[in-house]
């Protein structure tokens, strides 16, 4: 196994630990997540993480499973919601969103997050948003085609929810990109 499919290997088992942190009276409680994720699944995982176009077979051969074995676990594992589904990556760039940005959200007295997802949800230049710890209430993860379209984005976000400020963050280039935390 490759360090890259290791590390993400690791990952999965980090992330299956945490979900599952609370024990009573000796007994482990968690989620279907730790009932059912074993080390196979974790590779299975790691595997379609590092080659989504895998068939069942070349993943089987990896994991050393049979290709039925396989799919009956991916489905399961669909069905758990460990595998939230499958998509495709497309380079901005090829489309033309050249200009990425970060912005800090800094909002007048305290608004929902229900409220702010509602203010941002139908902006399609804001890929992602959350709220944070710290002095700014939320971060935007915007991407747009140029530097006026972005400007014009971040109108649209001001304008959306009851912001008193935000601060704009430029991405000049992204050094690391993962799937998995």
């Amino acid at each position: 196994m490759d360090a890259y499919v290791q590390t993400i290997a690791e990952h999965c088992v980090y992330w299956r630990d945490l979900l599952c942190w609370e024990r009573l009276s000796g007994d482990l409680l968690c989620g279907r997540v730790m009932d059912r994720l074993d080390d196979t699944d974790e590779r299975i995982l790691a595997e379609l993480n590092e080659h989504a176009r895998a068939t069942f077979a070349e993943i089987g051969q990896r994991v050393n499973l049979s290709a039925p074995a396989v799919k009956r676990r991916v489905d399961r594992m669909l069905d758990d919601g460990v595998i939230r589904g499958f998509t495709t990556v497309v380079d901005r760039n090829a489309l033309g969103w050249n200009t990425e940005a970060y912005v800090l959200v800094f909002c007048h007295g305290t608004i929902a997050p229900e409220r702010l997802r509602a203010a941002w949800v139908d902006i399609p230049e804001v890929v992602s948003a959350a709220t944070v710890t710290g002095t700014a209430d939320a971060v935007l993860h915007v991407l747009a085609r140029d530097m006026r379209h972005l400007e014009e984005a971040l109108e649209r976000i001001r304008s959306s929810a009851d912001i008193e400020r935000s601060e704009s963050i430029v991405v000049l280039s992204n050094l690391i990109e993962r799937a998995l935390p």
